[in-house]
């Protein structure tokens, strides 16, 4: 079991991502969401249950009704972690731009014929 507010373990699971994506329109009620899935309005709860744990979403009453409001704050830990991988890209693909040069230089070394004698 994943601990309560682990915030890579709640971004993990599909619904969960859907479940944000929706908020990120602007907050519903628990049964506004549940009504958007072909889950039970019970996994619904339970996805939201650890969107709130994780500090993604804030939920308040109004009457009867649960309210729902995204909370994207805490994404910043997932941005910050992510932007490490993302300063490799570019080193990534200037080391790709340098192999692929040097493999054409190789070909074209081949490729040209030799000074006769």
């Amino acid at each position: 079991m994943e601990p309560a507010g682990d915030i890579f373990h709640a971004i993990a699971e599909p619904n969960r991502r859907r479940l944000l994506d929706l908020l990120a329109d602007g907050e519903l009620a628990a049964q506004d969401l549940a009504d958007r899935f072909e889950i039970s309005f019970a996994a619904v709860s339970q996805h939201l249950k650890i969107l709130h744990q994780a500090g993604l979403v804030d939920r308040r009453a109004e009457g009867r009704k649960r309210i729902y409001t995204l909370t994207p704050q805490r994404l910043r830990e997932v941005a910050d972690w992510t932007a490490h991988y993302r300063r490799w890209q570019g080193r990534l693909k200037r080391l790709r731009s340098f192999l692929d040069e040097s493999a054409r230089a190789d070909r074209r070394k081949t490729v040209e014929p030799k000074p006769a004698k």
